[in-house]
């Protein structure tokens, strides 16, 4: 690949019921309770219930999630800590 600009990134919580994400490279996993979102400033953690995808444009680098978000965290992309709680 050749050197592209860093997209820009940004988190955006309504309420703890829609978070708006940009700086989105990928969707690593996802489930009701928890989505790991490869972006460009590292591995977000997203936990909750009842988790849906409202919009994923990952041309744009952005999705939309709804439900109730109940952490964010950063950090890799395994299954430890919040993500290995959360899907066992």
């Amino acid at each position: 690949m050749q050197n592209e600009p860093a997209k820009d990134h940004g988190l955006t919580l309504e309420g703890r019921a829609k978070l708006t994400v940009t700086g989105v490279e990928d969707v690593d996993c996802f489930s009701e309770d928890a989505a790991v979102i490869a972006t460009a400033m590292g591995a977000l953690t997203v936990a909750g219930a009842g988790l849906k995808v409202a919009r994923l444009d990952l041309k744009e680098g952005r999705v939309e999630m709804t439900g109730r978000i109940d952490a964010l965290e950063y950090g890799a992309a395994k299954k430890s800590g919040l993500l290995a709680r959360l899907l066992r």
